[in-house]
Formats: C-alpha cells, sequence, structure tokens
C-alpha cells in the first residue's frame, strides 16, 4: 500500500499498488504488510525537473519515475539524487529526514548572522493601523516578524501590478498603508518585515525588488503561487533564492513548491509550503499523514491558526499547539486567520473575515514555543493515527501529541536529564469549562522516571513545555 496524494496540497489516501488514478507526489510512502514503511524520494533538484511517481501497470506492484518533462544540461553533469528509505516504523522515516539536507551541497553563504528564524504574524488589513497592531502584538507575545500579504502592491493577479511601491488594492483593502512606517515602527521594536510577492511580479521585477527591499529595511519575502516542475522554473526558483541572500533576504516559498533539501546549499529558504495547510482546513487524520509523509522533505508552511471557527472542524485548540511543534517550520506562521485587537476589520478577504485574538492564558504557549531545536525525538507515532513529538530548546523540552481517535497516552518522560529536576505545564482540550477555547491548563513536577498518563478525546491533542527548574 501507499500513502498516495497527486499534488502537494491535495488530501492523502492509502491505496494499493494497483489503483491510482494519478502521479504521486513525492516523498511516497509504502507501508508493507508486515507494518514496515520505505519511503521514495528525491534530494537536490536545482537545475533539473520535478519527478514524481507512476504505476507501471504492464508490472504488478512496479512504480516508475515521472519526470515533469525534459531536461536540457551541458556535459559534464550530475542528475538529482534518487532516495530510498525504510524503516521499521513510520518515526524511523522522519527522525532521519536529514538524509534529504545532507544529499546537498555544503552551505554557500559564508556569513549567516542575518538568517534568523522565528514566529510570523500575518498583517490583513493592509493599513497602518492594522501593521501597527501586529507589530505591538508580536512584541508583546515574542513573535519576530510581521508580514504584509497579498494586495499591498495590487491585485496579485494584475500583470500591471508592481511590487515596488505601495498601491493597496482596493478590492482587500481602503487603506491607508504607509509601508515604510511600519517598517521602522517595527524596526524600533525589534521586529521584522516580511513581504508577499506573487510571481507574476517577481518573474518581471526580481532584479530591482530584492535591493529595494534591502534598502527599505526589509528582512523577507514570501514567494507566492510560484511556479513549479519544469526545470525551467525550478531553476529559477533557486536562482531566486540565490539572488535573495546577496541583498539578505529570508524566503518562504508558497503553494506547489516541495523541498529536496536546497535549505542545506542556501539556509536562507527558511520553509516552504508545498503542504495541505490551514488554509484547506485539514483534519487531525490528514494532519497526522502529514507529519509521517510530506514532513520527511523538509520544514513545512502549516499556517497555523487558533481563534478561527475552522479549528473546530480540524479538531480542537490544543491539537492546534501541539501541530505547531509537530509540524517543524523555522519561520513559523501563527494566528494565520486571526488579527490583533486594534487591527482594523479589511474591505475584503481574509482581513474581512479574520477573528481577533484575545488576550487569554492558552497564548502563553505561543509566547514560549520556539521554531528551530536543539533536539528532537518523534516518540510514536502510527500514519494517519497519532503521533508524539518532543522537542528541546536549551534546557526546556516541548512536546506535541495528536490522535485521530479518542486514545490513552502512557508517555514516559525518559528523555528528561536524570539529573535535574522540571515543571511541567500542561495544556489539554476539556469540553466541561466555560472558556470559548475549552483548554486547560495544569503545572505538575516531573522528572525522568515520570510516565505521564492522559486520555486525549477524538481528534484532539496535549501540548506540554518542560522546564528545569
Amino acid at each position: 500500500m501507499a500513502w498516495v496524494t497527486p499534488r502537494a496540497q491535495t488530501v492523502y489516501e492509502l491505496l494499493p499498488l494497483n489503483n491510482w488514478k494519478t502521479e504521486a507526489e513525492r516523498p511516497l510512502v509504502l507501508q508493507f504488510t508486515d507494518g514496515r514503511l520505505a519511503c521514495l524520494t528525491e534530494a537536490g533538484v536545482v537545475n533539473y525537473c520535478r519527478t514524481k511517481f507512476s504505476l507501471d501497470t504492464t508490472k504488478g506492484n512496479t512504480i516508475r519515475c515521472a519526470m515533469f518533462g525534459e531536461v536540457r544540461l551541458a556535459v559534464p553533469f550530475f542528475t538529482p539524487w534518487r532516495v530510498v528509505m525504510a524503516g521499521e516504523q513510520a518515526g524511523d522515516l522522519l527522525t532521519n529526514n536529514d538524509l534529504i539536507l545532507n544529499l546537498n551541497d555544503p552551505t554557500e553563504i559564508s556569513d549567516a548572522s542575518w538568517i534568523k528564524p522565528g514566529k510570523v504574524i500575518r498583517e490583513v488589513t493592509l493599513t497602518t493601523q492594522g501593521a501597527k497592531a501586529c507589530i505591538d502584538f508580536a512584541s508583546k507575545h515574542h513573535l519576530q516578524y510581521v508580514e504584509f500579504d497579498a494586495g499591498w502592491y495590487g491585485p496579485e493577479n494584475d500583470e500591471k501590478s508592481g511590487a515596488l511601491a505601495v498601491n493597496v488594492d482596493p478590492a482587500r483593502s481602503p487603506g491607508p498603508l504607509s509601508l515604510q512606517e511600519a517598517i521602522d515602527y517595527g524596526k524600533q521594536k525589534g521586529i521584522g518585515t516580511i513581504l508577499y510577492v506573487n510571481q507574476k511580479a517577481l518573474s518581471r521585477q526580481l532584479d530591482t525588488i530584492l535591493p529595494l527591499y534591502q534598502s527599505w529595511g526589509v528582512k523577507g519575502v514570501k514567494f507566492g503561487f510560484v511556479h513549479v516542475g519544469s526545470q525551467e522554473n525550478t531553476r529559477w526558483l533557486h536562482e531566486a533564492v540565490r539572488k535573495a541572500a546577496r541583498h539578505r533576504l529570508m524566503v518562504d516559498i508558497h503553494d506547489e513548491y516541495r523541498p529536496t533539501g536546497y535549505s542545506r546549499t542556501y539556509p536562507n529558504l527558511m520553509t516552504q509550503e508545498g503542504i495541505r495547510g490551514d488554509e484547506e482546513s485539514p483534519d487531525n487524520h490528514q494532519v497526522l499523514i502529514t507529519i509521517f509523509t510530506r514532513m520527511i522533505a523538509g520544514a513545512g508552511d502549516q499556517t497555523n491558526c487558533y481563534f478561527a471557527p475552522r479549528v473546530a472542524k480540524m479538531g480542537s485548540h490544543v491539537s492546534q499547539m501541539a501541530k505547531a511543534i509537530c509540524i517543524y517550520s523555522p519561520w513559523q506562521f501563527l494566528y494565520w486567520y486571526d488579527r490583533p485587537q486594534g487591527s482594523p476589520i479589511g474591505k475584503g478577504g481574509a482581513g474581512a473575515t479574520a477573528s481577533v485574538i484575545k488576550e487569554i492564558p492558552d497564548l502563553s504557549f505561543y509566547d514560549a514555543l520556539p521554531t528551530v531545536w536543539d533536539d528532537t525525538k518523534v516518540i510514536e507515532g502510527a500514519i494517519g493515527e497519532y503521533a508524539t513529538i518532543a522537542r528541546r530548546k536549551g534546557n526546556d523540552w516541548f512536546v506535541g501529541s495528536l490522535t485521530n481517535q479518542e486514545r490513552s497516552l502512557a508517555l514516559s518522560l525518559d528523555f528528561l536529564d536524570k539529573r535535574r529536576k522540571y515543571e511541567a505545564v500542561i495544556y489539554t482540550d476539556n469540553a466541561s469549562l466555560p472558556s470559548e477555547t475549552k483548554v486547560q491548563i495544569r503545572k505538575l513536577k516531573v522528572k525522568s522516571a515520570t510516565v505521564l498518563k492522559e486520555r486525549i478525546k477524538k481528534m484532539n491533542g496535549l501540548a506540554m513545555i518542560i522546564r528545569a527548574i
């Protein structure tokens, strides 16, 4: 059987090797009858076309590489790596996904001091008032960046829209937006600025955009609706990442792009979408497939939201917390469909529907959340069913557990330092609480010998911060 999805952001299905209607996206995880797993994928796809997988209908249980199109290279040349991974259980593949990075060239950036991970809030009202509200919120709640989303330079799908000056799309916002004022205000508060630019403007203006944004004091660019698949598009994207590095700009690539490890060579490529994130409202079942399939490829921009109504159909508020631990991304976008207090309602799009972030105790989790880690342990997992992942930053551990069906969790904390004592802040779902989010927060003294027992209900989760005391 194989966990198959035809495109980077579509639903996964578990299918036998005789029933695919389309090509399968990479990484492709195979599940054998004895419970063991394998993964087929590629690495180092920099100046080449994308390769998915298809069935050879003339031979039973035979999978073929399906190249997007022709490739033209001068000789001599190196092709991308074709990768086969195998493990006893799903966690083995995820734990060893650094193989994909290591099949790429070492870093070409000699001074990487300007490359800084962090948490990001999206500014959707495209107003100076909304920008300052986001910056104030980010400063108060230990986020590092504000990203100005589509529409700040005009209708993003209009070929006439140029990303060289502010020209707010009237269909999205009445404005006004003084972008330079917002960038400077963010600098005063220690908050960096990221700007969204659609492929249409990137294709025409990239070489002008990058030095201009550097002069404005911008820290990064989010590429939107990128073209992927062909050798030409693949080459263009990675050249764009290299050019961004020359201007000390970090990059997030959205939409169908899936990584093959280029962040090792150019670590200013912070993250990418290529994932069925919260914009698509995936339930816990789909997320639990994503963790053990898509995440083998590398960082994924999940567009995590918290107060938006869709949280109820995806899972629970605590499962949103757990996702932010389990889904790795050096730039972690939080509160995706939410806006801070003091931010006006936009005229259209996300700005008109974004829910307001409430100052409630739940925010303490996201306030403390790191986005890069010193150690990771995939404690348990079954694809589509459950996962528990622990990650360490310094002396503190963050644990996320997700489930599809109701289950009992018996979590050994034997990964903790035996010489230390700890306090755990535990976030669980409790439907009997009167609060809007139904999140229960409790504190517990723990040590490495502790076995934490919790009953997690269907489509719920558990999140935990364990601090040394």
